[in-house]
């Protein structure tokens, strides 16, 4: 596997603990005006610090952070250690069927208001994600091609996915897919 998805790096923990599932994204500002597309099925999570923002995130993940942030890789290494594959998604066009996941993710609610009306649309994105632990963590230099504000990136080596476990099991992930279409009415 070579595409990755660039999320926060505590967004990325929070997923590989099993603490979440789902992604709310609006899009970065390199996906010009169409914006965000889950254009991938399957993808790497690429954890990046860049626009990190320990405060938008809830107080649990705030002491999460402050845990790991120490141990997280230098600027100079990009460090791969979950894949993913969406289940299910929608595009969601009301702020308060959004607020209906609250507690399906870590982002604070201000955050997620403030997301919802950015740009000409208010609209965010909502993906159900099912997330798998690789085999061994996989340290790669950090690129320039990998900056800038965009979701998915192809990194320069074929990462290996076989022999990656699941971070819930099957029953614990069917309940965690079934709140988030409870929450959003029904999926795409």
């Amino acid at each position: 596997m070579r595409i990755a998805f660039k999320e926060w790096a505590i967004v990325v923990d929070a997923l590989g603990r099993g603490r979440q599932s789902v992604i709310l994204r609006k899009g970065g500002i390199a996906e010009g005006r169409g914006g965000f597309r889950p254009e991938h099925d399957r993808f790497l999570l690429f954890p990046t610090l860049f626009h990190q923002q320990r405060e938008q995130v809830v107080t649990e993940a705030q002491a999460r952070y402050d845990a790991i942030a120490p141990r997280l890789p230098g600027p100079e290494t990009l460090r791969l250690e979950f894949f993913a594959e969406v289940v299910a998604w929608q595009k969601v066009a009301s702020l308060a069927r959004v607020e209906r996941l609250r507690g399906q993710h870590i982002w604070r609610d201000e955050l997620i208001a403030e997301r919802f009306d950015w740009g000409k649309e208010h609209a965010i994105h909502a993906l159900a994600l099912r997330v798998w632990r690789l085999p061994r963590p996989e340290d790669l230099p950090m690129l320039p091609a990998y900056g800038g504000c965009k979701s998915w990136v192809e990194v320069t080596e074929e990462i290996p996915t076989e022999s990656a476990v699941p971070v819930m099991d099957d029953a614990a992930f069917a309940v965690r897919l079934a709140a988030f279409h409870a929450a959003l009415g029904g999926g795409a």
